[in-house]
């Protein structure tokens, strides 16, 4: 079995809102994705934000990873981590996705306005809730 493509994900939270994108595959999606050869986890992702959302952030704690099913057969090892938002929250949408969503976290569930939020990235979203910021994290 040959392993499994890393994909790092971005759990941006900021004023009780999470950012989600939407997919081709009709899926909510966490900003992020596969890291460049020889690129670390958090630049790959800093990177990913700005090129999927415009947004510069900071990247945090990472949280658990596990392994997602893309495609029947097809899975992606998804490295999931805490990211703060740097500077302005006004997205723009790259040509990756179909939508953008910040989403207030009251209206968590497993399918927003008729499209699926997979289980894992719902998991990774009240993970990053519930971990503590770090005193040089806090926003201004």
């Amino acid at each position: 079995m040959t392993t499994p493509p890393i994909s790092v994900k971005g759990v941006l939270v900021h004023q009780d809102r999470v950012l989600l994108l939407l997919n081709e595959r009709d899926e909510w999606d966490l900003p992020g994705g596969r890291p460049d050869p020889g690129e670390d986890h958090r630049t790959a992702l800093k990177r990913e934000v700005q090129e999927e959302a415009g947004l510069t952030v900071e990247v945090g704690a990472a949280l658990s990873e596990y392994l997602f099913e893309v495609l029947p057969g097809r899975f992606v090892r998804i490295v999931p981590f805490v990211c703060h938002l740097v500077g302005a929250s006004d997205v723009v949408l790259s040509h990756e996705h179909l939508e953008t969503r910040w989403l207030p976290l009251a209206e968590l569930d497993g399918r927003i306005h008729d499209h699926p939020l997979p289980t894992g990235y719902l998991g990774a979203i009240r993970q990053a809730i519930d971990h503590p910021r770090s005193s040089s994290a806090r926003s201004v």
